[in-house]
């Protein structure tokens, strides 16, 4: 493997990192956010949906940009502008200020999402094996260390602007410097040449994304069904204190990492169809246990389930998309991101009314029924056959285009 695909490697992952710090100081910070500008409860809802919503505008633009410029091109200027406009998030001057941040947040969060898993698919079809679990295990990572600096801020009282600064300052030069290395795909499968971003949009087929826009929905209802709704679940329900019903996300994240550090190596041995199919069984057996759990302490073991099943959902439905349509897979994985968000936006008001009319039991066997779902449609995460005639990615140097600083 040559200097260049692992200096891509290395510098992508970085990405995925500073990603996951950035969503976890605004995420985590949303109560001390709506009390700095006073921001009702009624409106807040409108301020919440509001990012992920433009944040898919953003991957629907960033599938048209990636036609005449570079994916690491978008990559290396819209991270700066997550950071950024989540700095402007803490230092706003009022709530114009405030929505101009977020709006300018939520977009350039689309264009970043989008980006990283373009370069990402590219970079696994050039490996020849799975890669793509371990970038995600970067995000959920910086998502650990991001939940931990804003608990830092929020125990110190310090101003939302001073508790992002640090987190800022360090992440943005290094995100700078290290998306010089980034490594863009060059041909296809077929050793055709395509167009740097990947190909138009033309070779999709939404017929055939669609299981993979399904799985991607269904597995974002499950995430922000535990983001959402896991605190108020154990202490609402489950009867826990109000310092425990913080462990089960923390959990969560923890089982989420270690789920995907490991998890392209189960690819390798088991194949991505067995390791979706495992991994969607144990997401639902997660949901059974919360929804039947008699105490805290059961109730946090369906969480940490949860999270080993869950984690694998996402990386390998944007694997599988690449794999799908090779010559467009930048298109593919643009418009496969937008359900993210769907089942973001989806999620938690789903489980809140189901809570509400019936019971936040029976609200949790939902998620859990359309995580199983996903066994319906394993058979879209098969290795396509290559020109080898195998059932398996290849590594093929022709594969590697030059990095964004014309490596």
């Amino acid at each position: 493997m040559t200097d260049v695909l692992r200096r891509g490697r290395a510098s992508l992952a970085f990405g995925f990192f500073a990603q996951g710090v950035a969503f976890a100081l605004l995420v985590t910070r949303i109560p001390a956010i709506q009390d700095r500008y006073g921001i009702s409860d009624a409106l807040l809802p409108v301020f919440l949906a509001a990012v992920p919503i433009l944040a898919g505008v953003g991957s629907v633009v960033t599938e048209r940009l990636v036609r005449r410029v570079r994916p690491s091109r978008v990559l290396r200027w819209s991270q700066p502008v997550v950071l950024l406009a989540l700095l402007g998030v803490g230092a706003a001057d009022g709530m114009a200020g405030l929505a101009v941040a977020l709006a300018a947040f939520g977009l350039a969060v689309g264009a970043l999402d989008a980006s990283m898993n373009m370069l990402g698919v590219s970079l696994q079809r050039a490996y020849g094996r799975s890669i793509m679990l371990g970038f995600h295990a970067a995000y959920s990572l910086g998502g650990i260390l991001g939940a931990s600096l804003a608990w830092v801020g929020a125990h110190g009282e310090l101003a939302l602007w001073v508790s992002y600064l640090p987190a800022v300052a360090v992440l943005l030069p290094a995100a700078l410097v290290g998306s010089r290395w980034y490594v863009d795909g060059k041909r296809t499968d077929a050793g055709a040449e395509v167009p740097a971003g990947g190909g138009g949009g033309a070779g999709v087929g939404f017929k055939v994304l669609l299981p993979l826009c399904l799985v991607m929905t269904f597995a974002y209802i499950g995430d922000s069904t535990v983001s959402n709704w896991s605190a108020k679940y154990l202490q609402d329900v489950l009867g826990s204190s109000e310092q425990l019903a913080t462990v089960p996300y923390n959990v969560y994240m923890v089982t989420t990492l270690v789920g995907r550090a490991v998890g392209d190596f189960g690819v390798r041995r088991l194949g991505a169809v067995a390791v979706v199919r495992g991994g969607a069984v144990v997401a639902a057996g997660g949901f059974a246990v919360v929804a039947v759990a008699p105490g805290a302490w059961v109730g946090m073991l369906g969480f940490t389930l949860l999270g080993l099943g869950l984690c694998v959902l996402v990386p390998q439905t944007f694997a599988a998309a690449g794999r799908l349509f090779p010559g467009a897979s930048d298109a593919a994985v643009a418009r496969l991101n937008v359900f993210n968000y769907v089942g973001f936006l989806i999620g938690s008001p789903l489980v809140g009314a189901l809570g509400d009319a019936w019971s936040y039991r029976g609200a949790m066997l939902v998620p859990m029924v359309l995580v199983l779902v996903t066994l319906v449609y394993a058979r879209s995460f098969e290795a396509q056959p290559d020109r080898y005639g195998g059932g398996h990615e290849r590594p093929r140097t022709a594969d590697v285009g030059r990095g964004s600083n014309g490596l």
